[in-house]
């Protein structure tokens, strides 16, 4: 990976700035703004290029390959040791409470981060800047990697169908936060019974963190 100081992607630092506070920050430092706008328009921002860029490079692979392979680039783990590769959780702005917690090293928060950044470059310097930053950290390489593929969701329903416990189920527990910046908790139940939780900034991704969380408590390697 050959990616350039992140802010000479940017033609104003004030708005790669903005990317790096997180909510704790704010209630120590009354009249700033947190990242999760960013993070919430980043999201959408990463899923359409990485999309894009898959759709072009697999122009034969059916739509569920290109599903798999998209989830595992934008899940929460890929996410958060890019931003460790690029430095950005010394870069964020925390609360004492949060920095005393570990939140440097929380890999949900350091995903969050790195959609919220790419959300302020598209605000920065719009869909193209975008390309090139997303290109330089996901290089094409990455992208056609013969890695496992399938996501957690897959994997667990594969497990769960060989041992004739039927297909995982999902549910909405609660969701908290507002409009442009909710937080998910979905239970998955397997054969009848609830087997674990999830949390995500959607519901796919509470599913699919969900998924990962019973895949490790069922069938821990």
């Amino acid at each position: 990976m050959t990616v350039k100081p992140l802010e000479l992607y940017f033609q104003n630092p004030a708005i790669l700035n903005s990317a790096l506070i997180h909510r704790s920050y704010c209630n120590e430092h009354p009249g700033t703004v947190s990242n999760e706008r960013l993070e919430f328009l980043g999201d959408s921002v990463l899923s359409l290029i990485i999309s894009d860029r898959l759709f072009k490079l697999f122009p034969h692979v059916p739509e569920g390959e290109l599903t798999a392979r998209r989830s595992y680039l934008v899940q929460t783990s890929t996410l958060a040791a890019k931003a460790t590769q690029l430095d950005l959780s010394a870069k964020l702005l925390l609360s004492r409470g949060e920095e005393d917690s570990g939140g440097r090293l929380n890999p949900g928060l350091l995903a969050n981060t790195f959609e919220a950044v790419v959300g302020a470059l598209f605000q920065d310097s719009g869909i193209t800047a975008c390309y090139t930053y997303l290109t330089d950290v996901f290089p094409d390489s990455e992208l056609t990697s013969h890695y496992e593929i399938k996501d957690p969701k897959s994997q667990l329903q594969e497990k769960s169908q060989s041992l004739g416990w039927g297909t995982p189920s999902y549910r909405t527990v609660s969701s908290t936060g507002p409009d442009h910046a909710k937080k998910f908790t979905l239970a998955v139940a397997i054969n009848g019974r609830e087997a674990a939780m999830g949390t995500g900034s959607s519901k796919q991704r509470a599913e699919t963190d969900a998924a990962r969380a019973a895949l490790k408590s069922l069938f821990p390697e």
